[in-house]
């Protein structure tokens, strides 16, 4: 004696056993001639899902759904991130680059500076100047005399009233300043070129020893001491920085460019 198992009252047949009794009725059907007529609602009654089967696909559908949403999300934020970070390193090579352009600006514009100065530096250093500004020479190089323990004048007077300015001719570095006996005050500067000037008789002095001078400075006011009969400026050019080593200062002055 065969037993069944009952479905029961509250029990449904699984979708298997249903799926399994629709194909054997529909080849029930088949064999006796009928399935044309009921072969289709019996196919249609088989493919319609089962409550049970209905909420279950459509647990899978929306978590298809969300599960499809939430990656778009993903990659949505992904592209935007790296558009974010592709976007960051442009501006940050944009900034390099133009900090370093600006670097490169500023480099010249400096190096233009400097070589500008340093061209007018060495036209400053090749310019000479007179001694006294609008004078002119009252006493001439090589003047015989008494007045003179070598004999003759080793320097030009240049005409200066008590007080003129004097200057530099050129640039160089005081190596004299202070009482030089018959010079009564005097300054004597090393010149860049390796020559020597001096400036005699003056009633003050406006620079040290070591001081460097460029031309055109004032360094002192022009006077009557020492062996003089009246204000005026005694200037000199020397191959040395000691009497003696004197040579024409009217030719000096004029080899560097200097109208006297």
């Amino acid at each position: 004696m065969a037993f069944t198992r009952a479905t029961g009252k509250h029990r449904r047949p699984s979708r298997t056993a249903r799926t399994t009794r629709n194909l054997a009725g529909i080849a029930t059907l088949a064999a006796s001639g009928v399935v044309a007529t009921v072969a289709s609602p019996a196919l249609a009654a088989a493919e319609e899902p089962a409550p049970h089967d209905t909420g279950l696909h459509q647990a899978v559908a929306i978590g298809d759904a969300l599960a499809d949403r939430v990656e778009a999300q993903a990659d949505a934020q992904q592209a935007a991130a790296e558009t974010a970070a592709a976007q960051a390193r442009a501006e940050a090579e944009a900034k390099r680059l133009a900090e370093a352009a600006k670097k490169k600006a500023e480099a010249e514009r400096e190096a233009k500076e400097r070589a500008a100065r340093d061209a007018e530096r060495k036209r400053l250093l090749a310019t000479f100047v007179a001694p006294v500004d609008g004078s002119y020479v009252s006493t001439p190089y090589k003047a015989s005399s008494g007045l003179w323990s070598s004999g003759s004048h080793t320097g030009i007077d240049f005409h200066a009233a008590y007080g003129t300015p004097v200057h530099a001719v050129g640039a160089g570095t005081v190596v004299e300043a202070g009482w030089g006996g018959a010079y009564g005050n005097n300054v004597v500067i090393k010149m860049n070129d390796g020559t020597y000037t001096q400036y005699g008789h003056l009633s003050s002095i406006g620079v040290t020893v070591g001081q460097t001078v460029m031309p055109g400075d004032q360094i002192a006011l022009s006077g009557n001491t020492g062996n003089t009969t009246g204000p005026h400026l005694h200037f000199e050019a020397r191959t040395g920085p000691d009497y003696g080593s004197d040579i024409d200062p009217i030719a000096y002055l004029r080899a560097h460019g200097v109208t006297v």
